[in-house]
């Protein structure tokens, strides 16, 4: 939440200096968003970020003390929610990628690339390492001498869309 408040401080600004004299608008403003967030899939994090909001009583939450102080940075009226306006979508999914964190452990999604939704399209990803060659390879976690990071690369090729035309398509004449 302390993020999302702070990336749309900086989309503002960002949209203001774009446009001086206007007023500021975020939504101007394409958003790729990416990095490790330490989060599963089922998380509050990854809810809040791709559904654009997440309940105060999300089993994350764990009955802290500090939720009347991310009820005032999500800017949100209801007590019982946390939100935030960004239109953010996951470029991968658990049935593209089963593990971007691969560690004797633990594999599991933890690493992102969200982009907006809204003016922006995947055209193409990069798929997971072949099941067969860890197999293969004897790998059962990583860092490996043929992997050096626990982290999996993610790629996402994407589309923007410009604003203001019909099905993201502009006519030409």
């Amino acid at each position: 939440m302390m993020l999302s408040n702070e990336l749309r401080s900086m989309l503002e600004q960002a949209s203001q200096s774009f446009r001086p004299g206007h007023k500021p608008d975020a939504s101007n403003v394409q958003l790729l968003l990416c990095g490790d967030f330490n989060s599963l899939p089922d998380s509050g994090v990854i809810e809040f970020l791709t559904s654009g909001r997440v309940a105060s009583d999300h089993r994350d939450f764990k009955e802290l003390t500090y939720k009347s102080c991310l009820q005032k940075i999500s800017g949100c009226d209801k007590p019982n929610e946390f939100i935030h306006s960004f239109k953010l979508a996951s470029a991968y999914s658990e049935d593209i990628m089963p593990y971007t964190n691969y560690t004797y452990d633990f594999k599991g999604i933890i690493d992102y690339i969200f982009y907006s939704k809204l003016n922006m399209t995947p055209l193409g990803i990069l798929g997971p390492l072949s099941a067969d060659w860890f197999r293969e390879n004897s790998v059962v976690g990583c860092p490996h001498p043929h992997i050096p990071s626990d982290h999996f690369p993610l790629l996402v090729e994407l589309e923007m869309t410009p604003q203001g035309t019909s099905n993201g398509l502009i006519s030409r004449r």
